[in-house]
């Protein structure tokens, strides 16, 4: 049975699993799931249509499920998804999807996310993710498994983050950040590439050399990005290794409409 403190409140129409436990003044209200081994820490509130996975942490003070800050929002019946093994820091604000977008505003599993970090309406973010403190998402921001965003970066509505990205602290991104680059300012440039964050996930030696040579070809060449884009097949060919990662470059930059940050 899950264990709930005296001076929370949860409505009858909230679905709780077996073992979730809600601290002191916490409010869960109807249309709220909630997996197994959760914790929802004091003071949260957790509304709408959201559904939290099993085995996620969310500390004191975090608001999950409001309505989104649109000002086109009509009170239709969208959605928030977060999965298993969060990890969510106080202060947090999370936000339902809109009506206008996919109607979900999304996070995946085993993310670290830390205090003040604001996932607007329709962003969908991946798996194995860490935002530092007060990180911020407009609306419709999409985020790939295993980026790392620098505290207080700040990200434009409709935005891409690539897989393994990272951003320095205080980034403001306007554009769109490809797979594998470390970018930091404001206006925010290139530095690199992940080199320690690709090794500590155990690429090997021939897929770190292709990335390398995807970013020498993307940032450091002089060509133009439609230049650089038509030379991925020849990395592909020399390194077949890494044929997935230059693909995963190759889609994300023809998926690009707000171009890249170089």
């Amino acid at each position: 049975m899950a264990t709930i403190h005296p001076t929370a409140i949860v409505n009858p129409g909230a679905e709780l699993g077996e073992s979730v436990s809600v601290d002191a003044y916490a409010i869960v209200r109807a249309g709220v799931r909630i997996g197994e081994g959760t914790r929802i820490g004091p003071h949260c509130v957790i509304e709408g249509r959201t559904t939290i996975g099993r085995d996620n942490k969310v500390f004191q003070f975090c608001s999950l499920g409001a309505a989104p800050q649109d000002k086109k929002y009509a009170g239709e019946p969208t959605e928030l998804h977060i999965g298993d093994r969060n990890t969510i820091r106080e202060f947090c604000t999370f936000n339902l999807g809109t009506a206008q977008d996919a109607g979900v505003t999304r996070l995946g599993d085993d993310n670290w996310v830390m205090a003040y970090v604001h996932l607007a309406h329709d962003c969908q973010v991946g798996s194995k993710t860490i935002f530092a403190n007060n990180a911020a998402l407009a609306g419709h921001v999409h985020v790939g498994d295993w980026v790392i965003l620098g505290g207080y970066t700040s990200v434009h509505q409709f935005a891409r983050i690539g897989a393994h990205a990272m951003t320095g602290m205080g980034t403001v991104l306007t554009q769109d950040v490809p797979p594998f680059a470390t970018v930091a300012g404001n206006p925010p440039q290139a530095r690199g590439f992940n080199l320690e964050g690709l090794k500590r996930r155990g690429f090997s030696p021939e897929r770190v050399a292709a990335v390398k040579q995807m970013h020498r070809l993307i940032f450091r060449s002089g060509l133009t990005l439609d230049a650089a884009r038509a030379g991925l097949g020849e990395i592909a060919e020399k390194l077949p290794e890494a044929k997935a990662d230059v693909d995963t470059m190759a889609a994300f930059l023809a998926q690009s409409t707000r171009g890249i940050v170089r």
